[in-house]
């Protein structure tokens, strides 16, 4: 991590003259790329670092391309000789998402919407002109192999991940069927591929701008729009989709110059979105299942559910039996209640007690006169107590989280710690139990210890909705209150 900071702060000072005055390091998201924020002359940029210089690369070129045409995208400043860094406009914090969150479904947040998809025919419709698809990250085009890939990724990482029987041979032949179908659209011009409200920034003049579209290529404009409305997490109503799906047609006719066939039109728009949903619960499962990441697995009843939802109420005009008795078995309530967690209610006696320790003082006793349950030796993780500056500072001070998240193995270890208490949380909660007693230990009680205590105490109430009784044990000896 600290060779990407040097490297980052390197760059932006052969960019700008002088050193930035501060940095912050950004939550990692999904994927690979790390994110900062740099300070310097009373304004602030993204700095960026991404292995795949060819990902890099596509995106300078998209972005340059894009905005030559004054289109909704970051304007890039520098990228670093090995391609592997580069600074872009700061768009600020502020997601459609965000905002969704926080107001909820509001005629504001609803004209955010319609503003990004008016923003989205642009891109797609004036960003098409004059691009050079050859730039493209992966496939050139969204045709029948890109379709077929997408598809298989669905069977591979989620639907074989669940073990129900089915006849692949039949499948992968209304695989075949589907993405011919979907082959053949009146309209293809550029896709961005990931177009969801957490890649929608908005400024504070309430203006949207776009992030993360280096996976695009040449497309049916209908699978932007079907990632968007039908985005698991923001789950808007079904009027809000019907709507905002006209708004979008009625801007697109505008741009392109003439009529759509609006039902035929419609009618593939349902196909991508099933396309999207299956290709998102590939991802969920992949991340979840294969790598283990803990939020990509409590989405997934999410995507689920959404595409229950959807196959429910909408047809794409096709007939394709086995695939849909394949879709029948992902929605069926067993397949939720598999990857939904136990929760508790109000009833439930549960108390999870989580501690932080000092193995100077001795592990904490239990004296619910149960015993058992978990100690966890944080002593492994590097101390960020041996950092002159974090010495008199806690598990609880930025400083000290930012090293612990990014400098040692505490993600990978928690990830570990988490997979082990959740099966016994979740068996305490059925069976009735009342107590089970969490501890972790480093060497002074003071920042791995307190750190892990409070990242467990957060991720259970989150997941499983128990009462926690938290208590750091040197800490609250200094008279250190502070709710995490």
């Amino acid at each position: 991590m600290q060779e990407m900071i040097d490297s980052i702060k390197l760059l932006y000072k052969e960019w700008t003259g002088i050193n930035p005055d501060s940095l912050d390091v950004l939550p990692q998201s999904g994927s690979d790329r790390r994110y900062f924020r740099l300070y310097g002359n009373g304004s602030s940029v993204i700095g960026t670092y991404g292995a795949n210089v060819r990902e890099n690369e596509t995106f300078l070129y998209f972005s340059r391309h894009f905005k030559k045409k004054n289109l909704v995208v970051p304007e890039l400043y520098a990228m670093s000789e090995n391609g592997m860094y580069y600074l872009q406009e700061d768009f600020g914090d502020i997601s459609l998402l965000n905002h969704l969150e926080s107001q909820g479904l509001v005629q504001p947040v609803y004209d955010l919407f319609r503003k990004s998809l008016a923003a989205l025919a642009e891109l797609q419709v004036k960003g098409d002109k004059d691009l050079d698809y050859e730039k493209c990250l992966t496939n050139t085009e969204f045709g029948k192999q890109a379709i077929m890939a997408d598809l298989l990724y669905f069977k591979y990482y989620f639907l074989d991940g669940l073990a129900k029987p089915y006849n692949k041979q039949k499948l992968i032949d209304d695989f075949e069927a589907l993405s011919n179908y979907l082959t053949h659209t009146e309209y293809k011009y550029f896709m961005f591929r990931d177009f969801q409200s957490r890649n929608i920034m908005v400024t504070k003049d309430n203006n949207v701008h776009f992030i993360d579209y280096q996976g695009g290529m040449k497309g049916a404009p209908q699978y932007d729009v079907a990632s968007m409305l039908w985005q698991a997490r923001a789950n808007l109503p079904e009027d809000w989709k019907t709507n905002l799906l006209e708004d979008y047609m009625n801007s697109f006719e505008q741009l392109i110059g003439s009529k759509l066939e609006r039902g035929v039109f419609s009618s593939q728009y349902n196909g991508y979105v099933l396309i999207r949903m299956l290709q998102v619960l590939g991802a969920y499962g992949f991340r979840g299942l294969f790598e283990r990441k803990a939020q990509f697995l409590t989405a997934i009843p999410l995507g689920i559910r959404n595409l229950k939802g959807f196959i429910q109420s909408h047809n794409i005009g096709l007939s394709l039996p086995e695939f849909k008795r394949v879709l029948d078995i992902c929605v069926a309530d067993e397949i939720i209640d598999r990857f939904t967690p136990v929760q508790a209610n109000e009833q439930t006696p549960l108390v999870v007690k989580v501690c932080s320790f000092s193995y100077r003082n001795g592990i904490p006793a239990d004296n619910s006169g149960n015993g058992g349950g978990f100690v966890f030796d944080c002593r492994g993780i590097l101390n960020p107590g041996r950092v002159e500056a974090m010495k008199t500072k806690t598990g609880r001070d930025k400083e000290v989280k930012d090293y612990l998240e990014q400098q040692t193995k505490m993600v990978k270890f928690l990830d570990s710690v988490f997979d082990i208490v959740d099966i016994s949380v979740e068996d305490y909660i059925k069976r009735g139990f009342e107590h089970l007693s969490i501890s972790f230990g480093c060497t002074g009680g003071q920042h791995r210890s307190v750190y892990a205590a409070d990242a467990l105490a957060r991720h259970l109430r989150n997941k499983f909705k128990v009462k926690i009784d938290l208590r750091h044990c040197v800490q609250d000896e200094k008279n250190w209150i502070n709710t995490p």
